[in-house]
């Protein structure tokens, strides 16, 4: 029999499905981007979850002129539950430029809260990828593994090119599905009941 905390022991990088299973509503139907997973807890950001704001409404809130066309129409995620007053950029890595508040994902990508990214993308610099989020999912010292033991997510361990193609590339309302088609599982003939053999 596997060992539960090794399956979950390192989840950055990975993509958290939400199961029928799932108690909290707010993550109901969620696919979720791992950006740091330890013994203090675990933290990353819902990426199927558009809200009714777009880029160019989010810029000009922040006092900043985005005229790209197809940028402007973008959504803004919700990240999650916690600090959503607060933005958060996931977007691939970008060689030889530093933002002033970066966290690099090993092996991954990466997660921008300073605005001088925006401010990048608003002159057409910036990450050639990203995704906008406000607020984030966070989880203490072993909820995520409580969770994940009570049937209420399923961790999906692919490539990087597979994890931007989804987040980054697939429609919001597909994102779900895909990150199943991974795992060969058809999201209709899941149980939200914990199995006992």
């Amino acid at each position: 029999m596997k060992n539960l905390t090794e399956d979950v022991s390192h989840l950055a990088n990975q993509l958290l499905i939400a199961m029928p299973g799932m108690v909290d509503d707010r993550f109901s139907g969620t696919v979720v981007y791992m950006i740091e997973h330890n013994q203090q807890g675990a933290m990353g950001l819902v990426v199927n979850r558009p809200t009714d704001l777009n880029l160019h409404g989010l810029f000009d809130k922040i006092n900043l002129k985005l005229e790209i066309d197809p940028l402007m129409k973008q959504s803004v995620y919700l990240g999650g539950p916690v600090q959503t007053e607060r933005g958060f950029v996931l977007h691939s890595q970008v060689e030889d430029v530093q933002y002033s508040s970066t966290l690099v994902v090993p092996g991954g990508l990466a997660m921008t809260t300073s605005k001088d990214v925006l401010e990048a993308v608003s002159e057409g610099g910036g990450p050639n990828k990203f995704l906008m989020s406000l607020g984030y999912s966070g989880w203490s010292a072993g909820q995520l593994e409580d969770e994940i033991a009570r049937n209420g997510w399923l961790n999906v361990s692919t490539s990087l090119e597979k994890i931007s193609e989804i987040i980054f590339d697939t429609p919001f309302a597909q994102r779900y599905q895909k990150v199943m088609s991974i795992i060969g599982i058809d999201p209709s003939h899941l149980s939200g009941e914990v199995g006992h053999a």
